[in-house]
């Protein structure tokens, strides 16, 4: 089968690599009909998630058709169409039991890595390096699914692929984000980073009950999108400090709640960006967390910090005074997709929204090099990459 593989930074390619077979009674084998290129496989694509190995297939948003099951699986049948979590979860320990599922304690084989950096292993995921497991993931003809049985949502007829496949993972972690920050009626929300996780979080934010959502970003089609699909007010940092707006517009107070949309790779125009770019580039730091300073500063007093941009390692400069003293909550973590699958599967059949929106691209499997590179460069207006196998 053709596959995306991974073969350092910033060089991706399309190869013939063996077909998945399954390994496992739980398995599932899905001919994958859609694909996407995330943001955090940027991450992947710049060099700064470790123990990536030369060959390790790529993605972990994907769906498609039921191909084979194993003798355990009794819930799926060949020819389903499903959607799979970019979390692996068992579905039967400590973890998954009270849905916090990514999290699992039994999915990531690899946990003894991640237990010497983390203290402890979240689940495994697909397609992101073997800290995470060593899963082959999604952007490829056919993938192995492992948990089958607790993993894929069976997709009902007459829903697209386009509609649906960001069930896999970013419409559940931008809803999760909004989620996260405790959200009243009246509140407003500012939102660090209007690429498709971040769209989505301004979107779930007003299902929730947000009053005014805010979106800071400094590419213009991003912005646009935000203002014109989501319906937020926006904010371009590189033409005005995004805080000292942020606290303009609501009288001072700051909002109730902020979102960190952006994670380890952020762009900045402050002096601390550019410590973070020369920490970075010598690996004195691993992540630039300058959208995580500015939410920190600019939330208001008891307000919410909810972070669904991706971390990789140890930050630098964090004001924890700020976020002691103003006496802060915060939330994060990779998200529990499968707690969101069935409640956004139906807030998408009865119309509240159709996650398409964020798509600019369609492009051939065979032409992911290509998407990896204008996704990255923010080339052609690309927002969000779509790949059809």
């Amino acid at each position: 089968m053709k596959a995306v593989c991974w073969h350092g930074a910033n060089d991706v390619r399309v190869e013939t690599v063996p077909d998945p077979k399954i390994l496992n009674p739980r398995d599932a084998m899905i001919k994958i009909t859609s694909t996407a290129i995330c943001g955090s496989d940027l991450h992947i694509y710049d060099g700064f998630i470790p123990t990536m190995q030369k060959g390790d297939i790529l993605g972990h948003e994907f769906m498609g058709e039921v191909v084979e099951v194993g003798s355990q699986v009794k819930n799926l049948k060949i020819g389903d169409r499903v959607v799979v979590p970019f979390t692996i979860s068992c579905g039967n320990c400590f973890f998954c039991n009270r849905d916090l599922w990514s999290i699992c304690d039994n999915s990531n084989p690899n946990a003894w890595m991640a237990e010497k950096q983390m203290g402890h292993s979240p689940a495994g995921l697909f397609g992101y390096s073997h800290l995470f497991g060593g899963y082959a993931g999604g952007q490829a003809e056919y993938a192995r699914v492992p948990f089958a049985d607790v993993g894929c949502l069976k997709i009902p007829d007459g829903l697209t692929d386009e509609q649906v496949l960001f069930l896999t993972d970013i419409f559940p972690t931008g809803y999760m984000a909004a989620e996260n920050c405790n959200i009243k009626p009246g509140d407003t929300v500012a939102v660090w980073g209007c690429g498709p996780v971040g769209q989505f979080a301004i979107k779930s934010a007003y299902m929730l009950g947000a009053e005014r959502v805010i979106a800071i970003d400094r590419i213009p089609e991003r912005l646009q999108m935000a203002k014109e699909q989501c319906k937020a007010e926006v904010i371009n940092y590189e033409e005005i400090d995004p805080g000292e707006a942020v606290k303009e517009m609501t009288g001072g107070r700051g909002p109730d709640a902020c979102i960190d949309a952006v994670g380890m790779e952020a762009h900045g125009t402050n002096s601390d960006y550019l410590y973070d770019r020369v920490k970075q580039a010598v690996r004195l730091e691993t992540d630039r967390p300058t959208a995580l300073r500015q939410v920190i500063l600019t939330c208001r007093k008891g307000g919410n910090v909810s972070i669904p941009g991706v971390y990789g390692g140890f930050l630098d400069k964090i004001p924890m005074g700020a976020a002691f003293n103003k006496g802060l909550t915060f939330k994060m973590g990779q998200t529990h997709v499968h707690r969101y699958l069935k409640p956004l599967l139906e807030r998408i059949q009865n119309g509240e929204i159709d996650p398409s929106f964020v798509i600019t691209h369609r492009l051939k499997l065979d032409e992911a090099p290509h998407g990896y590179e204008i996704f990255k460069h923010k080339k052609d207006n690309c927002i969000k990459v779509v790949l059809k196998p």
